[in-house]
């Protein structure tokens, strides 16, 4: 689907970097004009803004609801997790940290949130907003007015490899999220950014559209092209799953797979 043209500017301290053109010329290159020397390296724009928006179908978003990430872990062969520095916000002690649906991404670089800002603008109800701050554990990447933003455009989650800041007023939002930590230093609104594009984030590239599920044992996201190879391995995941349960509710001591190691050739026992 496509994403609607921006309807508003966010409201930011300062929306340009200032940068210096060098000059490597001699006195000869003097005599070209201002405009010339300033446009031999042109400034990139500040925001990009991918509009071309793929989105899994409402049934593929259900198929994950209340499914714990390590099902999805397992029915992606032991993939799809990021790292393990992303942790539930305040681990989960204050915030219901659980949520799944789509990823949209915001790619902001280091101490810069103008992504972030810009991506509020492009929230569909039930997306799980990405924000990846290059790892950068500076300044925070979302304080509690922005997540309060989030939530009121329909977000269900946030993911960010930065830290977060404005704990109490996190809370009162109540927006699940998973970030690195805590810090109440701020950031910068200055860019570059980009929306809707990959990132990279806890290991891994995530792309707006792949589907992010997240508890309080972590976050993973299954890649947009394998949803439904993964809802079709959900269903033998629980089968196995519960199973597993039952057995030990009934009092299994050693995984049957051990004990019949155990009892062949393929152990060597040193007396």
């Amino acid at each position: 689907m496509s994403l609607p043209a921006p309807t508003g500017e966010p409201q930011v301290t300062a929306i340009a970097r200032m940068r210096k053109v060098p000059h490597f010329g001699g006195p000869a290159d003097r005599s070209h004009s201002s405009e010339k020397e300033h446009t031999m390296i042109e400034e990139p724009p500040i925001l990009t803004v991918n509009r071309n928006r793929r989105r899994p179908s409402a049934d593929q978003i259900a198929a994950f609801q209340g499914v714990p990430t390590g099902f999805v872990v397992d029915a992606l062969y032991g993939g799809g997790a990021l790292s393990r520095e992303i942790r539930p916000l305040g681990e989960g002690r204050d915030i219901d940290c659980v949520a799944a649906g789509p990823a949209l991404t915001a790619d902001c670089g280091p101490a810069d949130i103008l992504a972030t800002l810009a991506v509020l603008n492009f929230i569909t109800p039930g997306d799980v907003v990405v924000v990846a701050f290059d790892a950068h554990q500076g300044c925070a990447a979302v304080g509690d007015r922005v997540a309060g933003m989030m939530k009121n455009s329909g977000a269900v989650g946030l993911v960010t490899d930065g830290p977060m800041r404005d704990y109490a007023g996190l809370v009162d939002v109540g927006l699940p999220a998973w970030c690195t930590g805590l810090t109440p230093a701020s950031p910068f609104t200055m860019g570059p950014g980009r929306v809707g594009l990959p990132v990279q984030i806890g290991g891994r590239q995530v792309e707006t559209g792949d589907m992010v599920v997240a508890d309080r044992d972590g976050v993973v996201v299954v890649p947009f092209d394998k949803i439904d190879t993964v809802i079709a391995a959900l269903d033998k995941v629980r089968t196995l799953e519960a199973e597993m349960d039952a057995k030990v509710v009934a009092g299994q001591k050693v995984p049957d797979a051990i004990v019949e190691l155990l009892g062949s050739d393929k152990v060597a026992f040193v007396d």
